[in-house]
């Protein structure tokens, strides 16, 4: 396929061109060189793998992978893929195994995704069967390389990717210990079809300057504002970052009043208020905390409403994310009625989050007959670095930093 070429207006990370966001032959670029390169993509929670023979399926971009553990306690991941024809080896979203069976021929493989059975390799009653070159341990799908960190399951095709905790850096590995550094289950799941490029969502969870203009709910009942303390945090890379706030009363001020914004309209009341009625978790007061690894990993703290996100892309135009929410081992009955009531906050049609599924599209939309054009993101300044304010697009700048070292443009 024909190399897609964007052309960018200088060095700079304020103008993004709107062909970024649509092409073919771009979308089959990042899955080589995003997905497919010396990144480090999420599979799973460790959590989901109890025990020897639990696996799950999923994707790396476009790639179906099974990720499975052993009885050695290792994870290992490879591509759900029979290397005879190339259906699907597990047809199903986890289960136990004691090893796969491709359901269309009948080859089999271990738990580490090597080939151990080839169905009539010897052929039948002396006849047919594979050539006697044929050598199973020089056949099987693509394996990946395995690394996890806070029970955060983490794969990559590439070899020259760097140590997942560098990868992160040490600001972002403290983040995600301060809300992963106790043992976690599910709770529930979501999967949310967007229809819109996944990089709009990634910007949109990168974006702090929306939340509370965006989100009605947010600022009506004073979760979160611009005027809130807090700020953002952008890694050397630009690809990760922190957003967080802490509630406080005396930021429900007249700004948003005064620049007349819908952000600000107090005749909407809960008819259930214990909804927000949650407990103090964390000591450093940070009552919201949304936290994004390149390219497409988030983990959030919502109040009490903990959840990681998976974005997958589904070709140019269409993504899909996949919402796993946690809760402690050790939460006492009431904390965890607090967690399942406040996962009405977040998901496809959560109170704060329905309009993240919806706005991504209209961007989709708009941006259809403007692919020589560009977007304006110069909020905060021209760089991407971290920030004390969160009326800045310092982050999204941050992602389109790392997108393009690693797109090579």
């Amino acid at each position: 396929m024909e190399q897609q070429t964007i052309h960018w207006r200088g060095p700079g990370l304020t103008r993004i061109p709107y062909a970024a966001y649509s092409g073919e032959a771009l979308a089959q670029q990042e899955q080589e060189r995003l997905f497919r390169g010396a990144t480090w993509n999420y599979l799973c929670l460790e959590a989901e793998l109890p025990e020897g023979g639990s696996f799950r399926t999923t994707f790396v971009g476009e790639t179906p992978v099974v990720v499975v553990r052993d009885d050695d306690g290792e994870i290992y991941a490879f591509e759900n893929r029979c290397v005879h024809r190339g259906a699907l080896l597990a047809l199903e979203r986890s289960g136990q195994v004691k090893d796969f069976q491709c359901v269309y021929h009948a080859w089999s493989y271990n738990r580490q995704g090597d080939l151990v059975g080839v169905a009539f390799e010897h052929g039948v009653k002396g006849k047919g069967g594979m050539p006697s070159t044929f050598c199973k341990s020089e056949h099987g799908p693509r394996k990946l390389m395995v690394a996890r960190f806070c029970g955060l399951v983490f794969a990559s095709f590439s070899d020259e990717v760097p140590p997942l905790e560098e990868y992160l850096g040490e600001e972002i590995c403290q983040r995600i210990e301060r809300v992963l550094g106790r043992p976690v289950e599910v709770i529930g799941r979501f999967t949310q079809a967007l229809p819109n490029n996944w990089k709009l969502y990634m910007e949109n969870v990168k974006d702090s300057y929306h939340a509370s203009l965006l989100h009605l709910f947010f600022t009506t009942f004073e979760i979160n504002r611009l005027s809130q303390k807090g700020g953002v945090m952008v890694d050397a890379s630009g690809g990760h970052h922190v957003s967080y706030s802490m509630i406080d009363p005396a930021a429900a001020d007249a700004s948003y009043r005064e620049q007349g914004l819908r952000s600000d309209d107090a005749q909407y009341r809960l008819k259930d208020p214990s909804l927000l009625a949650g407990f103090k978790e964390f000591d450093d007061g940070i009552t919201l905390q949304i936290l994004s690894v390149f390219p497409g990993f988030v983990l959030q703290q919502i109040q009490n409403c903990l959840a990681v996100r998976q974005l997958l892309p589904k070709g140019e135009g269409r993504s899909e994310l996949n919402w796993t929410y946690l809760g402690y081992l050790d939460d006492t009955p009431e904390h965890r009625q607090v967690r399942l009531k406040q996962l009405n906050l977040v998901g496809p049609a959560g109170f704060i989050s329905m309009e993240d599924g919806a706005v991504g599209g209209f961007v989709q939309r708009g941006i259809a007959g403007a692919r020589d054009l560009e977007a304006v993101v110069e909020m905060g300044g021209d760089g991407a670095a971290s920030s004390e304010g969160r009326a800045t697009e310092t982050s999204v700048r941050g992602f389109w930093k790392a997108w393009r070292a690693h797109m090579g443009v």
